[in-house]
């Protein structure tokens, strides 16, 4: 009975925080927006596991390690790709990644609905036509669309390790997501030796990036909990509406029709999938 709101919850967080991450990495580098989101995050549930004082549930909670390497690549690919090309575009193709929880479950004996294979086949569909834009003189890859495939495989890959880390408990999972992202941003700026800049200025708007990313995680590894990876990934999944709604609304975005109806595809595949 929990496991819908409180995924379509993770989902509505995610619209947003990704939303504002969008538009704070077309003036910041994602690393810098990492560096403070993710940190916020963690002390939050660091101090609310503090409090409860109890001990990690059991082995299964370790998932939420590899959980967090996905993830983090995930966003940060996410992050770049709107940076360098519209969000409307970016955001449907990562959020496609509700595929790859559903194509574990059928690997494991799950026997996807009529709607769920339609589904699948409009968001592939949407996938591509998307990914594409038309030139004058050719067709080419979308700015961006690469990097939004990427977010789609890690995405859809986190969601998959989340759960499993989230039988038995929702906070543990979260924590150790968060800790794990937040020590693998800050060592690969130490050894990239990029410069965090212009955070300054930004430091509230990056904090309530980081809130919003880290309800996301909380409210999916609770929806985790209690529902089945079919129910719960595919509609925490749904979050690509919030941004592209968001960013038509806000922005202006315009994209050349064919898109268009790629993005339609995207989404109405998400909600096929998800309605299945």
């Amino acid at each position: 009975m929990l496991a819908a709101p409180l995924a379509l919850g993770a989902s509505a967080s995610w619209g947003f925080g990704d939303f504002l991450g969008g538009v704070k990495s077309r003036t910041l580098h994602p690393l810098a927006i990492l560096a403070v989101s993710q940190p916020v995050g963690l002390v939050l549930l660091g101090i609310v596991v503090g409090a409860r004082a109890t001990a990690p549930p059991g082995a299964d909670v370790a998932w939420a390690a590899p959980a967090a390497v996905v993830g983090t690549i995930g966003l940060a690919a996410f992050y770049r790709g709107m940076a360098v090309g519209a969000i409307s575009i970016v955001a449907p193709i990562a959020g496609a990644g509700a595929a790859i929880p559903v194509l574990v479950g059928v690997l494991r004996g799950d026997r996807p609905s009529l709607l769920q294979g339609v589904g699948f086949a409009a968001a592939i569909g949407g996938v591509v036509l998307t990914s594409w834009e038309r030139r004058p003189d050719r067709a080419r890859f979308a700015s961006g669309a690469g990097f939004g495939l990427i977010s789609m495989v890690a995405f859809g890959c986190y969601f998959v390790f989340l759960h499993q880390a989230s039988g038995d408990d929702f906070l543990w999972p979260a924590f150790l997501f968060r800790v794990v992202s937040t020590s693998l941003v800050w060592v690969t700026l130490l050894v990239l030796r990029t410069a965090v800049q212009g955070v300054g200025g930004a430091f509230l708007m990056l904090a309530l990036i980081g809130l919003l990313d880290t309800g996301g995680n909380t409210l999916y590894a609770a929806a985790s909990t209690y529902g089945a990876l079919s129910v719960t990934a595919v509609l925490a999944s749904l979050y690509p509406v919030v941004t592209v709604l968001l960013a038509r609304y806000r922005l202006r975005e315009r994209v050349h029709r064919l898109q268009e109806v790629g993005i339609i595809l995207t989404v109405a595949g998400i909600v096929l999938v998800s309605a299945g």
